[in-house]
């Protein structure tokens, strides 16, 4: 996972963006930094799973506003804090936000890398999950009504009678709700359950 996804680093001060690097590659890890928050808004597809390590106290956006601005896109992106201000009422607000993890600076390595791993796969969830909401927002109301039973395990026979429509308009809202899920098959299909 720590290979795949993006990692970003967003801290004002060019000595901790260096040495946090310097720690970080000798983990395995690909990563990008920003000197600024701004920066990191305007050149990063906020749409994306990763992991964004961010500061406290920067100038222009501090890393509590930038958080919040992931949050109003609803950004699958994970965060976490590194900072050498924090304290536990901070602590707190970013867990409530949606934070991975909060850390005082200096950081161990291990700790660090573990929350990093940590916050790839909860962003990898929350951007697959955001995906499927965002695939069965394509459905029409009847498609909605044929994939509840589809994922009853209900047959082409079965949507026909319960649906009142034809086999061959069953067929066709079957095929239609298959292409928009991008799915292949039944099995596919049942991630939606979840939903």
């Amino acid at each position: 996972m720590s290979q795949t996804l993006p990692l970003y680093l967003v801290d004002d001060d060019e000595a901790v963006l260096d040495s946090l690097s310097f720690m970080l590659h000798q983990f395995g890890y690909q990563l990008t930094t920003f000197v600024s928050g701004l920066d990191f808004l305007d050149k990063i597809d906020l749409n994306q799973a990763g992991c964004v390590v961010l500061d406290s106290r920067m100038p222009a956006i501090t890393g509590q506003a930038l958080h919040q601005r992931l949050n109003e896109i609803n950004s699958p992106l994970g965060v976490i804090f590194l900072t050498g201000h924090g304290d536990l009422p901070m602590a707190v607000n970013a867990f409530r936000q949606g934070a991975c993890d909060f850390f005082q600076k200096p950081v161990s390595g291990q700790a660090l890398a573990a929350a990093i791993d940590k916050s790839m796969l909860r962003s990898q969830k929350a951007f697959e999950a955001l995906q499927l909401s965002q695939n069965l927002a394509t459905l029409s109301e009847r498609e909605h009504q044929v994939l509840e039973l589809l994922i009853q395990g209900k047959t082409n026979k079965q949507l026909s009678e319960a649906l009142y429509l034809s086999l061959r308009t069953i067929e066709v809202h079957r095929s239609n709700v298959m292409k928009k899920l991008k799915v292949h098959n039944l099995a596919e299909l049942a991630k939606y359950s979840q939903i």
